[in-house]
């Protein structure tokens, strides 16, 4: 298997989920969060991922960008 650090980053994430849990809904959702946290840091560091870019989006800059091409 091809390991980079976005698959690790997964990993680390999810392992740590189930460092932390001990069981029900609660514990699952617990994985989830750290094991996409643990995806975004991994595939921030394969440079997969553009963190300006990623707040622009949310903030909404994006949009005005587009609004100023036409």
């Amino acid at each position: 298997m091809f390991t980079t650090n976005t698959v690790l980053g997964l990993a680390l994430g999810v392992a740590l989920g189930f460092a932390g849990a001990f069981g029900g809904f609660g514990a699952f959702l617990l994985v989830l969060v750290l094991g996409l946290a643990g995806l975004l840091v991994g595939r921030w560091a394969d440079g997969r991922l553009d963190l300006t870019e990623l707040a622009e989006q949310l903030r909404g800059a994006g949009s005005d960008r587009e609004r100023a091409r036409r």
